[in-house]
């Protein structure tokens, strides 16, 4: 078994809307903003190849909209999925398995892509079983005003029309050394994979915990559905991960680092050390 991070890209958002109520005095320190109070964030996603499986967890924002669109979120960096997979000595027909943490098109926009003569839209991942939490499927299907714009159903529809799509439930296992949590504070059924992976745990936090800037609990994006509940959720995952110098954190969206462990400290839990996942060992 072994893993690999997978670069996508960056992009960006709006600062107060990734920090919520905290003040930009506070937040500014953490991840700078730009003129126009925008903020760099990743896309990184996670690879797993243990024998004839080869597992992706999320894939991007992808390439397929207009440039329109891409406008909005300042696209940089050189990194691709095409790219990260090949330097890790793969392409997108290798995965057997995309797992998506949850529909929002930063995280599933490499899902789908244009046919070769760009008149329809066809899976990307064409050997690959696609899974998705049954809740946040069923959410998207019906999604509510607050989150409508994040769902894009060329994301989305065409995964259930090739065949593909699985959805699963909290305790359905789909590879053994993977256990599914979820959480529905962000949106609702958003899926954390937990990989156990040379005795150590790691937990994919999607947008649960985006950076490490949002460890404190009170740090909580504007986005959120039910931003108490994430309070809650990471409260529980932050206790549980600093009792445990085994467990740890993977950040999709922090702009420079990938992965920590977290310890208690006076101020709260806080990080304690940084983690690079080809590192481990």
């Amino acid at each position: 078994m072994k893993l690999y991070t997978i670069e996508t890209g960056h992009f960006k958002l709006d600062g107060g809307a990734m920090f919520g109520v905290v003040p930009k005095t506070l937040w500014n320190k953490l991840n700078p903003a730009d003129e126009n109070n925008m903020i760099s964030l990743a896309m990184r996603c996670l690879l797993i190849e243990d024998g004839n499986r080869l597992i992706l967890i999320d894939n991007g924002i992808g390439s397929k909209q207009d440039a329109k669109f891409f406008s909005y979120y300042y696209l940089h960096g050189q990194a691709t999925l095409d790219d990260s997979l090949k330097a890790a000595g793969f392409s997108k027909n290798d995965i057997t398995d995309m797992v998506l943490t949850h529909l929002h098109f930063d995280h599933c926009g490499g899902s789908i892509e244009w046919n070769a003569n760009r008149t329809a839209y066809r899976t990307a991942f064409q050997n690959a079983t696609y899974w998705i939490g049954a809740d946040h499927w069923n959410d998207a299907m019906k999604p509510n005003p607050r989150e409508k714009a994040s769902f894009l159903k060329e994301n989305i529809l065409p995964i259930e029309e090739s065949g593909q799509l699985k959805l699963v439930k909290h305790g359905d296992c789909i590879y053994e050394h993977m256990e599914l949590r979820f959480s529905n504070g962000h949106t609702q059924g958003m899926m954390h994979p937990l990989i156990h992976y040379k005795g150590y745990k790691i937990l994919y936090l999607a947008d649960m915990i985006p950076t490490q800037a949002h460890i404190p609990v009170p740090y909580v994006m504007g986005y959120d559905v039910r931003p108490l509940d994430t309070m809650s959720e990471k409260t529980a995952v932050l206790a549980e991960a600093a009792a445990d110098d085994k467990m740890i954190l993977f950040f999709e969206h922090d702009p420079l680092h990938e992965a920590c462990k977290v310890e208690q400290t006076d101020k709260g839990i806080r990080r304690k050390t940084l983690v690079d996942i080809k590192d481990i060992s």
